[in-house]
Formats: C-alpha cells, structure tokens, sequence
C-alpha cells in the first residue's frame, strides 16, 4: 500500500510594501518657508550668508522633504511643512475670508497692476530681482490687506492710492525697507500693511496723488 501523499500547501508570496514616494512642494509650500526664513534673519538665528544659501535652495526644492531639512534647526519651522492628507494645510491667515496671492521674482522680474480683485494677504519674494506691485487699481475684498516682502539682493515697489491708510512694520539689514506711512481720513478705506525684510536689498512703499479707491460700501 503506497504511503498517502501530504497536501501540498501553496505559499503565497507576500508582496513588500511599495515605499512612500515623496510628495511635490508647491509655491504656498515655498513661501511659506521662505517667510519662515526671513523671520529666522530678523531675529538673528541665520546670518545673512546662511539664508541667502536657504532661500535659493527653497526655490530649487521639489519635495516637501527638501523643504523640511531646510527649516528642520529653527524653532519657527517645526511643523511648518505640510504632511500630505486630506484637506488644505493649515497656516496663519491674514484675517477672516483672507486670500493669500504671491509675487515672485528670482533672477528677474514681476509686475502686478492693473485692475484686480486682491484678497487680505500678498507674499512678495525679490530674490536677485525686481518686483513692481501697483495697488492704485486694485479692488479691496477685505478692509485689511497684509504685504510681507522678502527682499534679497533685490528690490520691491509698492504703490497704493493715495485715499488708504499705508502702514510700515518691516527691516532693513544692509538695504533699506522704507514705507511713507499714511492715515486714511475716510473710516471705510483699505488698511495695507507692509512687514518683511530688505536683504542687501530694497522695499519702497508709497501713495500715488491722483489714485483713489472707492470705499468698501460702495465696493
């Protein structure tokens, strides 16, 4: 009598996990580490030489990854990059219904002008360039609009009308980061404030006589 065969048992082959593939930053990725690197200068953790290296690897990165070991070391960044998942990243805004617009020159130059809807916050980057933002025809959708200018080795012009108040809260290391500050008569007209830093560079703010915006009931 033959001896019984034992059942053959098929083994499956497990299949190894597919690994994490990195996920592609953004421009707001960009910016918003680029900001955190101005605040990281102006409160004197990266020297000037330090953060234009940073910058230009901002502006270089591909990946969110690329993004995190640039910011990894300053206490402002924890956090700060986004982790890939449902739903938009989280950040500061500038107020509520704000609408965050960028302008960015790198080795050239940006203008914006003309009429436009723009929101209650603008990121302005001037890296080795030059940025040319005209507000005088721009129609306000908030009452507060907030500029933060980051200015290396580059310039940035601001001009607004004459009939809003414009308001200065930004630095100059080794440049120069002026705003003619001025107070609306009119309760109802657009606030613009400009933060930032000027790095080797320069940021000019200023009102233009004979531009007027429409107050905000009128709209």
């Amino acid at each position: 009598m033959s001896a019984e065969r034992a059942p053959s048992v098929a083994l499956e082959k497990s299949t190894p996990p597919r690994p994490a593939q990195p996920v592609r930053a953004s421009d707001a990725d960009r910016d918003r580490i680029a900001d955190l690197l101005g605040q990281a200068l102006a409160e004197g953790r990266l020297d000037a030489e330090e953060h234009a290296e940073r910058v230009d690897a901002v502006y270089r990165a591909k990946t969110l990854a690329e993004l995190d070991r640039l910011i990894r070391d300053l206490p402002a960044g924890q956090g700060a990059v986004p982790r890939p998942g449902p739903g938009p990243a989280a950040g500061p805004a500038a107020g509520p219904g704000a609408r965050s617009q960028n302008v960015i020159a790198v080795l050239g130059g940006a203008t914006r002008r003309g009429r436009r809807r723009v929101g209650g916050a603008i990121n302005v980057v001037a890296f080795c360039g030059g940025v040319d933002l005209d507000l005088t025809e721009a129609v306000f959708e908030q009452p507060q609009v907030v500029v933060t200018v980051l200015a290396l080795c580059g310039g940035v012009d601001i001009t607004v009308p004459e009939n809003v108040a414009l308001r200065g809260a930004g630095s100059g290391i080794l440049g120069g980061f002026d705003v003619g500050e001025t107070e609306a008569t009119d309760p109802d007209a657009p606030v613009v404030i400009v933060r930032g830093v000027a790095v080797c560079g320069g940021v000019d703010a200023r009102p233009v006589p004979g531009k007027r915006v429409k107050n905000l009931r009128e709209g």
